[in-house]
């Protein structure tokens, strides 16, 4: 065996101690590895536990996620089954509906109409899947009149500060309509302020085939009977009533009667412009121009449609047309001529051209009478108030360089009228001369009317004040019992007996019968 070993061992030329050495560093270096393997080992371990831990909560997580998940679910299940149901709200005495729904539908019905009203909300029940049915148009009119006549029995606080605002709305047919509005004077807004509607109060409504002054100053006297004398009247033009005022005038009590700046201004445009041979040949030829382009190339510049009524009230859209026309005739490069021939729009337009100088004169009127309005209508009438509108005029006139004594003399006409109605006043006392307020009532009503506001006045006039208030719940639980539908017809059947629109209906009738 030592034999074989020493064969063995002489077999290499490193020496015994060589090789020895060798052999015990390559036992270190293995015990090293071993060491470092251990040592990752260890590390994997830990990381192994750390992942096995954090796999743990994320399974955890995860379960939790899932749980709150299918909670939701279950909740937006449950949410989806349960019916959708309109906001408490008990049903007036013999009604069906409480007070929320009858002040919504009151409101919404002024905007929009009554029909309207009733597929609005349809639509909007039928999105939210509420079972419910909502009014119908028909009850909504008839709550609509109730609340007009509730309005008008209504009782009136006495005060000696009241401003009546009167006048009459006439349709086709020989009814008229006599609106009397009311706010007092303690209670305009500031100066610099509009006077809104919702502050008007509807103090009377009366309908007549023919007003004499007689049934003026009857109608007044019942009137001042009920609420009390007022301390000043606004009306327009119309001699039957202001001249009937003298009715109400006592020795220790005098009524103020103050006409519409409005249609006064309105008056002095007729009278200064309105009359001459220029206006009316530039009718003329305003009318015939819009029969002959509105269904041609030209038709977006077919001119506004003429007013019968109040015309010289409403010519601020004329007048721009006819500015508007001057410019594209002025500039044949403009884009909204690039598709119009320059001979087809001389053919048809260019007419206008004649009239330029009188556009100038004429708008310069417009605007003149637009700026006194807004000053009346933000500061009322008052002492001072013929001053304040000189000097506004002066700047109107400063600003836009005008030579003309057309609009010099429609200036002063309008101060001269302030002034005029100003000294009728106390130097302590403020009232308001525009009627704008009562003619945008009128023309609310006719809205709320339609169709109808073309066959004449209906039953419908009962509702007439409705317009000017926003109706609350509590207003409606104060007002709509207290008029019942009965009520309602008894105050037509006074005021208006058998209307235009139920007269036509028998004439067809009775057509129809000797027919068949």
């Amino acid at each position: 065996m030592a034999q074989l070993l020493f064969q063995s061992v002489s077999r290499y030329r490193s020496s015994l101690y060589e090789t020895a050495r060798n052999l015990l560093r390559s036992r270190n270096n293995q015990f090293a590895k071993v060491q470092r393997l251990q040592k990752q080992l260890g590390e994997a371990r830990v990381e192994a536990e750390r992942l096995k831990n954090e796999w743990q909560r994320t399974n955890d997580d995860l379960h939790e996620a899932r749980r709150q998940l299918k909670q939701q679910q279950d909740r937006a299940d449950q949410l989806q089954e349960r019916t959708n149901r309109l906001p408490s709200d008990l049903p007036l005495k013999h009604h069906c509906f409480g007070p929320k729904m009858i002040a919504l539908c009151l409101n919404l019905s002024n905007k929009i109409g009554f029909r309207p009203t009733e597929q609005a909300l349809k639509m909007t029940f039928e999105f939210l899947g509420i079972p419910d049915k909502p009014p119908t148009w028909s009850t909504i009119r008839k709550w609509s009149c109730r609340a007009g006549v509730a309005l008008l029995k209504e009782p009136v606080e006495a005060a000696d500060d009241w401003i009546w605002f009167v006048d009459h709305s006439c349709q086709i047919g020989q009814d008229k309509a006599m609106q009397i509005l009311g706010v007092r004077a303690g209670e305009l807004p500031s100066p610099g302020e509009t006077l809104p509607l919702e502050k008007m109060r509807p103090l009377a409504v009366s309908i007549k085939t023919r007003w004499t002054w007689d049934d003026v100053r009857k109608e007044y006297a019942q009137l001042a009977k009920r609420i009390g004398t007022p301390r000043y009247i606004v009306t327009d033009g119309a001699k039957e009533l202001w001249e009937t005022v003298d009715v109400l005038q006592k020795p220790d009590k005098e009524v103020i009667v103050l006409r519409d700046f409005k249609h006064y201004a309105a008056n002095v445009f007729k009278r200064s412009i309105g009359k001459s041979d220029r206006f009316l040949a530039f009718r003329k030829q305003w009318g015939q121009t819009r029969s002959a382009i509105q269904q041609t190339e030209l038709g977006y510049f077919t001119p506004p449609a003429q007013k019968e009524k109040a015309r010289f009230m409403n010519l601020g859209p004329t007048l721009r047309w006819a500015s508007m026309i001057l410019y594209h005739l002025d500039r044949p490069g403009s884009k909204t001529r690039k598709t119009i021939s320059e001979s087809r729009m001389n053919e048809k337009l260019g007419w206008v051209r004649t009239y330029r100088d009188d556009i100038q004169c004429w708008s310069r009127c417009q605007s003149i009478i637009q700026t006194s309005l807004r000053l009346i209508n933000r500061v009322g009438l008052s002492a001072g108030t013929s001053l304040r509108l000189k000097e506004e005029l002066t700047q109107l006139k400063v600003r836009h360089s005008w030579d003309c004594s057309t609009s010099d003399a429609m200036c002063e006409e309008l101060v001269s009228f302030a002034l005029a109605e100003e000294s009728k006043l106390k130097d302590d006392e403020r009232t308001w001369i525009s009627t704008e307020n009562l003619e945008s009532g009128f023309g609310q009503f006719k809205r709320l009317e339609g169709q109808h506001s073309k066959g004449g006045l209906t039953s419908l006039s009962a509702a007439m004040g409705t317009v000017l208030c926003h109706w609350t719940p509590q207003r409606v639980r104060e007002l709509l019992p207290t008029v019942s539908t009965k009520q309602v017809d008894q105050w037509v059947k006074q005021e208006l007996g058998s209307t235009l629109a139920a007269k036509r209906k028998l004439a067809y009738q009775e057509a129809a019968n000797s027919s068949g």
